[in-house]
C-alpha cells in the first residue's frame, strides 16, 4: 500500500463516487479505477460495489475507510516528526480560523511568519469558531484561532481584544434602534445568543432586521453605503471614512469585547516549527495586523 491508496480510500468514502473522487485528487478515472483494483487485490476483498446512486462500502471496504484515516494521522506525525530532528526550521502549519480572522488578521500573521521562517508553508481551513475544537481534537490541525471562548480543555491564549460597536452612516440614537433597519450577518451560534441576550437587555421590541448576509465584510459594506446599522468590531472600519459608531457595554456599562483566541494541544508544542509560531503569535500587536 502506497500513502495515495490510503488518501484514495478516505476521499472515495467521502465522496460515494469514482468521479468526483478523480477529480478531488487531480488523476483520470481509469487511473483511479485502477488503484481501487490494486487496493482490492492486496487485501483480497471487494472493497465497493456499484449501486442505483453511486457506490457503496462493502463491511470490508467500510473498514479500510475507517483506519485509511488513522494511517494518514501516522503518516503525517512520522514525517512530522522526521522534519523536527531537522536543525532546519521548516515543514507546514496547519491551522484553522473563521472568516473574519482569516481574511483580516491571519494573512498578516502568516506573513510576518514566513519573513523570519521562509521555508514553513501553511495549510489553513476556513472554519467556524465552534467546529474548530473538533479540528485540534482530531489533530486535523496544530493550531486554531478562534472569536469565542468555549469548552476547549487544552491551551488557549487571548491574543487580542476589540469592541464591538453600532455602527452606522448616519448619526443614530441608541434608543432608536428597534425602529431602525439592521444588517445582520451569519456568524457563530454563541455569538449570535450573545447578541440576542444583549438586545434583550435593553430593549423590548425585536431589531428590525432588513437583511441577512453571508460574511461580516458584507455587512460591513452595506453598513457603509447607508443601507443601514450594524454590531460590529470597531477595527473592521479602519479603512473607511468615520462613520457614527456607539460603544456597547454590558449592564455595568463596562465595553463588551471581542475575543481572538488561540487555541492548541501543549504536546503539540514539541514540534519546533509549532512552538516558534506559537510563541511568535504571542508577541505580535493584532492592531496593527490589517
Amino acid at each position: 500500500m502506497e500513502d495515495r491508496d490510503w488518501l484514495i480510500i478516505k476521499v472515495l468514502q467521502e465522496n460515494k463516487n469514482v468521479t468526483k473522487t478523480a477529480q478531488a485528487l487531480f488523476i483520470s478515472q481509469p487511473s483511479l479505477t485502477a488503484r481501487i483494483r490494486h487496493i482490492e487485490d492486496e487485501f483480497g476483498v471487494k472493497m465497493i460495489y456499484r449501486g442505483s446512486r453511486g457506490i457503496h462500502f462493502t463491511p470490508e471496504g467500510d473498514y479500510l475507510a475507517q483506519r485509511a484515516q488513522d494511517m494518514l494521522t501516522n503518516i503525517r506525525h512520522i514525517k512530522e516528526q522526521v522534519v523536527n530532528m531537522s536543525a532546519e526550521i521548516r515543514g507546514t502549519l496547519r491551522l484553522a480560523a473563521p472568516n473574519y480572522l482569516a481574511k483580516f488578521k491571519l494573512p498578516r500573521l502568516l506573513g510576518l511568519f514566513k519573513e523570519r521562517y521562509p521555508n514553513v508553508e501553511f495549510d489553513v481551513i476556513n472554519a467556524w469558531s465552534r467546529d474548530i475544537c473538533s479540528l485540534l481534537y482530531n489533530q486535523d490541525v496544530q493550531v486554531g484561532f478562534v472569536r469565542t471562548d468555549n469548552s476547549w480543555n487544552g491551551e488557549k491564549h487571548i491574543l487580542h481584544e476589540e469592541p464591538l460597536c453600532i455602527a452606522s452612516k448616519k448619526e443614530i440614537s441608541l434608543k432608536d434602534l428597534p425602529q431602525l433597519a439592521r444588517i445582520d450577518y451569519h456568524t457563530d451560534t454563541s455569538y449570535k445568543t450573545f447578541l440576542n441576550t444583549w438586545w434583550s437587555e435593553n430593549f423590548s421590541r425585536p431589531p428590525r432586521i432588513s437583511m441577512t448576509v453571508g460574511q461580516l465584510d458584507i455587512c460591513k459594506a452595506m453598513v457603509v453605503n447607508g443601507l443601514g446599522y450594524g454590531i460590529l468590531p470597531s477595527t473592521i472600519f479602519y479603512d473607511v471614512e468615520p462613520l457614527h459608531q456607539i460603544p456597547i457595554t454590558d449592564k455595568a456599562g463596562n465595553p463588551i469585547l471581542r475575543k481572538t483566541i488561540m487555541l492548541y494541544q501543549t504536546e503539540i508544542l514539541e514540534l519546533k516549527m509549532v512552538n516558534l509560531f506559537v510563541n511568535f503569535a504571542k508577541t505580535v500587536d493584532f492592531n496593527h495586523l490589517l
